[in-house]
């Protein structure tokens, strides 16, 4: 055990964990189209965590990430320099924050269910209630690594993904393996969640001291109100493409092919996603700053050397692979996923690291408030011009560039922090070139592996 721990820090192990769950998805997406599943009922079980994610991410990563740079660094607690031995308030804190949260949405999905019933009937929503009753169970848990991750265990964040994501994987499709219908596969998940929440309350018990802070809880959420409104405006967009695409089509068919393509490489999304949360307290104080940017730097240079040359060559076979995974009724797919798979340049540059880690989250929420903006009317503009699905997920490209741009630009004006500093700029340049001229030549079929 500990040589396998020597291997796994708590950036690797955190990003090694959010690799699972769009992997373990993807295997659950590709059961569902080879079992006995029609492309509406697949539409359905995309719809139900659709509105699951919808609901909760916002205030879920709003919470979490404004955590990190608190944590032991905070003006309640006053716990600057602790080793990690004692038990954290912060942590039960922004549990209760965390649940707060989920009993208000599920409270509220309940009062306003009947209401909306229409509304939800044209959306496709399956089985509301065990819908509501997932949303009340599942945002507490997302605490769980970040737990870990405080606390320094960081190969226990792996072991508890492999255990967790490997329940959740033979809970849902083996229901459907055994010709039962997709509600079983939502009973799965749902216990699945049940077994998370159990373990949530253990590690409560063993690392947080369970003392209520209304004064903590303010500056918490005085910190992150301005991410929990980023986060919905900003990384709502692939959220607000699956509105769009909904509302435009109403179509569940129609609306699972963009699902089924609307998904960024998994290395990249949670590999950066893993850097970028696992770095955040190292830029809590202004005395670690140039060893945290060479840092950042460093390591992510070294994701684009293994993640750009892996996402072109993914992205040459990506019109071969789509049919064979899943079926050929999602050749459709690819296209939308070809585009998607160019978010690996915005995603690779980390201003919001050192923005969020220095508390400047108003900042983050300007360039959220800008993404939007542009998203929804260029969105709509894509479809009246006639690239339909595909011009919608091209717009929530453009936004993502646009919006990563202003924070790199708001760092180096106003903060005198060049992107040299913490950008790899000459090997970013390269590699984003290249993968640029890949897309044109597969877009032009001139690269066709069909």
């Amino acid at each position: 055990m500990l040589k396998r721990i020597k291997f796994i820090d708590n950036i690797s192990g955190l990003q090694l964990f959010q690799l699972m769950k769009p992997v373990i998805f993807l295997f659950i997406s590709i059961a569902l189209t080879k079992n006995h599943l029609t492309r509406a009922e697949i539409g359905q079980w995309e719809m139900f965590m659709f509105i699951a994610g919808i609901f909760t991410f916002f205030w879920v990563t709003g919470i979490i990430q404004s955590l990190l740079p608190l944590y032991h660094r905070n003006n309640t607690f006053r716990k600057i320099g602790n080793n990690g031995t004692q038990k954290s308030p912060e942590i039960y804190n922004a549990f209760l924050l965390l649940s707060f949260f989920s009993v208000l949405v599920f409270i509220l999905g309940h009062a306003l269910k009947n209401t909306f019933s229409s509304v939800y009937s044209s959306m496709n929503i399956p089985h509301i209630n065990l819908l509501l009753f997932y949303i009340l169970l599942s945002s507490p848990v997302c605490l769980i690594e970040y737990i870990y991750l405080l606390n320094n265990r960081s190969y226990r964040i792996f072991q508890y993904g492999i255990y967790t994501y490997s329940a959740q994987l033979l809970l849902i499709i083996v229901p459907l393996a055994l010709g039962k219908d997709l509600v079983w596969s939502i009973y799965g998940l749902l216990t699945v969640t049940a077994m998370r929440w159990v373990w949530l309350i253990v590690l409560l018990r063993r690392y947080t001291e369970m003392k209520i802070s209304v004064e903590f809880m303010k500056e918490h959420l005085y910190l992150g109100l301005p991410l929990i409104l980023t986060t919905l405006i900003s990384g709502s967009a692939q959220y607000t493409d699956g509105v769009i695409v909904s509302a435009v089509y109403r179509d569940p068919g129609m609306f699972a092919w963009f699902r089924y393509g609307a998904k960024e490489f998994p290395l990249v999304l949670m590999l950066a996603n893993g850097l970028s949360n696992a770095m955040l307290p190292e830029f809590s104080t202004r005395e670690r700053m140039v060893e945290s940017m060479a840092k950042i730097r460093n390591k992510s240079e070294k994701l684009m050397h293994f993640l750009f040359p892996t996402a072109i060559i993914m992205m040459v076979f990506t019109r071969w692979i789509y049919p064979r995974m899943f079926n050929p009724d999602f050749q459709k797919s690819a296209d939308i996923f070809l585009i998607y798979s160019m978010l690996i340049i915005p995603r690779l540059v980390f201003p919001q690291t050192i923005i969020i880690g220095r508390k400047k989250t108003r900042i983050t929420l300007i360039a959220a408030i800008l993404e939007l903006l542009i998203n929804i009317p260029l969105s709509l503009l894509m479809i009246k011009w006639g690239y339909n699905i595909v011009g919608v997920a091209l717009s929530t490209f453009i936004v993502y560039f646009i919006g990563k741009a202003f924070l790199v630009g708001y760092l180096w004006f106003k903060m005198r922090i060049k992107p040299t500093d913490y950008i790899p700029v000459r090997v970013f340049a390269i590699y984003s070139f290249l993968i640029g001229i890949v897309f044109i030549l597969i877009d032009h079929r001139i690269i066709d592996i069909h």
